[in-house]
């Protein structure tokens, strides 16, 4: 047997990345362990995004793999981009038994306020091979304006 260095770090960042992919997921008490599975499967979760910028864009990527496009909706509402869907869970065949089930399934949302720069009519959104793509374009100038308000 090979000694292996503790490296405390490590450790708390396996922690960190395990906690932070449970976040979407129920609490669940010791009564509802043996349905463990049943509520990881249906419950909500979140796709991980990446936004990136360039001198023209904004860029929003989300990994929603196993979700098919027509389960996938991009709405804008004042100033907010939301990505909703949902990922269906596969049907179960008669005799399998299922001895680890990690991926989530159910409906996801994602909301992003947009900043004051972005043309909002020249949206686009891409979806390919589970990855979906927000252009979101820079307008030259801002949409809004300061207005001072007297105080009374």
């Amino acid at each position: 047997m090979a000694l292996i260095k503790w490296d405390p770090l490590r450790d708390i960042e396996d922690i960190v990345e395990r906690y932070s992919r449970t976040l979407s997921t129920p609490v669940l008490r010791s009564s509802e362990l043996n349905r463990a599975s049943e509520h990881l499967a249906n419950g909500e979760w979140n796709p991980r995004v990446d936004i990136s910028e360039t001198d023209t864009a904004f860029q929003i990527k989300a990994e929603v793999s196993g979700v098919c496009k027509e389960d996938v909706k991009v709405t804008l509402d004042n100033g907010v981009l939301t990505l909703q869907g949902e990922r269906h869970q596969e049907q179960e065949e008669h005799g399998l038994r299922f001895h680890r089930v990690e991926r989530c399934y159910g409906n996801f949302i994602r909301s992003f306020t947009l900043p004051n720069n972005v043309d909002a009519q020249q949206l686009k959104a891409h979806f390919h091979d589970g990855l979906l793509e927000v252009e979101i374009p820079k307008s030259s100038e801002t949409q809004t304006s300061v207005v001072q308000i007297p105080v009374e």
